[in-house]
């Protein structure tokens, strides 16, 4: 059996709690609390479990009981459990409300081959798990989750280091970092390390924070299949939590879109421009938390770079204390929100002391003009990134480049000057794009008819809950 295979059975289990009323989100939640269980028996960790609260414990229970002591599991593991098991945890409750359902889980978990997910890699099948949900449209988890491609393109040409701090401030499901240590790893000088180097590397070189109380667990269940004792601390990197982390050598991420909740300003005290936006607010927190020479490469929504006023301040801000090298405009249909527009940003912090005047020119590349719009029907591959990464060369730094390199395709240089002359608005684009986006990228009739379908079937478990509740025959 393969990753796949188990991944497949995994996930067709959800359809076990459709009539709980619970959502896909809610169900990878509800198979995380179980696979921790189940994984730290087959990986030999249940020590670190409190004795009476483990897998075997569970799976000899049956009914009413069954579900009575998962929940007393989930409350004393969250409370009384120690490190990484009480924060994934903390605060965790069912959505269960059938025995039967529950039961049916344990058992179809318990028959799965367990060796071969071993054998290929626990966390490959975690983040499988975590992509697929992603992939569907009523999760809502797209949000917290980057395409592997467009991560593992980042951190290429990024190329973090063993022995550098690598920090994600807006981690989701902890993507950018375990693909950080996946590129470090494959690195044959990863032998040579020393046993303090090595220590350095699982327990203090990944780091960030994530806002979002379920995302952080994810993030926590995706850290440890994968051997990262990362320092990830769920809390808010726009308050006093974002000052506390340390400057690192790499940041890479994806900050969330929008504006901060209630329209207020973040209540950062080091923030020179405040703003509302939060990627605007995040752009400040990455380009200010590097190292002098640090490297990052973050996502950001197009109206980052053409925003006027308060976001033309933070862009010349930016240009001045980092070497903004690069932009990678990136084609619609990548995120969970059809036609949002992006793209990666790539820039070095400048030496200690030299605060002004760092971008001297940007290189921008249009992936976005006459490409397809991305989705389940085109899905995003490694593929799509070849010309992309051979344009920008071997240098993390962006410094390798010719003046003349693609300047009749999609990689054009634009100088500091001549983006000064544009008011620093850096939305620029000059290919035609001929590509035609319609009826083609809209979702079967049959992906819209089963949205709808489980839309009506949460709303009428709610309103039945609503109806018990209230004493009310349905």
């Amino acid at each position: 059996m393969t990753t796949a295979d188990i991944v497949r059975k995994l996930w067709d289990l959800c359809h076990v709690l459709r009539d709980d009323g619970i959502t896909y989100h809610e169900y990878l939640t509800e198979l995380t609390y179980l696979l921790f269980l189940k994984m730290a028996k087959e990986t030999g960790t249940e020590k670190e479990l409190p004795k009476g609260y483990r897998w075997d414990d569970l799976a000899a229970k049956e009914g009413v009981g069954l579900l009575n002591f998962y929940r007393a599991t989930l409350l004393h593991l969250g409370t009384e459990a120690s490190g990484r098991v009480q924060a994934i945890f903390v605060n965790a409750k069912t959505s269960i409300k059938q025995p039967k359902n529950l039961g049916t889980l344990v058992k179809e978990i318990e028959r799965l081959d367990w060796y071969s997910a071993r054998e290929e890699g626990l966390g490959n099948m975690y983040e499988d798990l975590l992509e697929r949900n992603a992939s569907e449209k009523k999760s809502g988890a797209g949000q917290y989750f980057t395409p592997r491609p467009l991560i593992d393109c980042m951190v290429r040409l990024v190329q973090p280091k063993a022995g550098e701090l690598v920090q994600d401030p807006a981690a989701g499901t902890a993507g950018f970092l375990i693909a950080a240590d996946r590129f470090i790893r494959a690195d044959d000088k990863i032998y040579e390390l020393s046993q303090r180097e090595q220590d350095f590397q699982k327990k203090k070189a990944f780091y960030g924070i994530e806002l979002v109380e379920d995302a952080h667990r994810l993030a926590l269940m995706n850290l440890m299949l994968h051997g990262i004792e990362a320092n990830l601390v769920r809390g808010d990197t726009l308050a006093s939590d974002g000052e506390r982390l340390a400057p690192a050598d790499v940041i890479l991420t994806n900050p969330p879109f929008g504006t901060k909740k209630g329209g207020g300003l973040p209540s950062r005290k080091d923030f020179t421009y405040p703003t509302s936006n939060k990627q605007l607010a995040f752009l400040q927190h990455i380009y200010r938390g590097l190292k002098p020479g640090g490297r990052a490469a973050v996502v950001l929504p197009d109206n980052v770079l053409f925003e006027e006023n308060t976001g033309a301040q933070i862009r010349a801000d930016l240009m001045d204390k980092c070497d903004l090298h690069t932009i990678l405009r990136l084609p619609t249909g990548i995120f969970y929100a059809q036609g949002v527009k992006t793209n990666v940003l790539f820039f070095t912090r400048g030496e200690e002391k030299k605060d002004k005047g760092n971008t001297k020119a940007v290189w921008v590349y249009d992936l976005r003009a006459n490409m397809p719009s991305f989705g389940k029907r085109t899905p995003l591959g490694q593929e799509h990134f070849t010309e992309f990464e051979k344009a920008f060369g071997s240098d993390p730094y962006g410094k390798s480049r010719r003046k003349d390199q693609g300047e009749e395709g999609r990689f054009r240089r634009f100088t500091r000057e001549e983006i000064k002359g544009r008011g620093d608005n850096l939305d620029i684009s000059w290919l035609k794009d001929e590509s035609v986006h319609g009826a083609a990228d809209l979702p079967e009739p049959e992906e819209i008819a089963a949205e709808m379908l489980e839309k009506l079937r949460i709303a009428t478990a709610e309103i039945q809950a609503l109806q018990a509740a209230l004493g009310v025959d349905a």
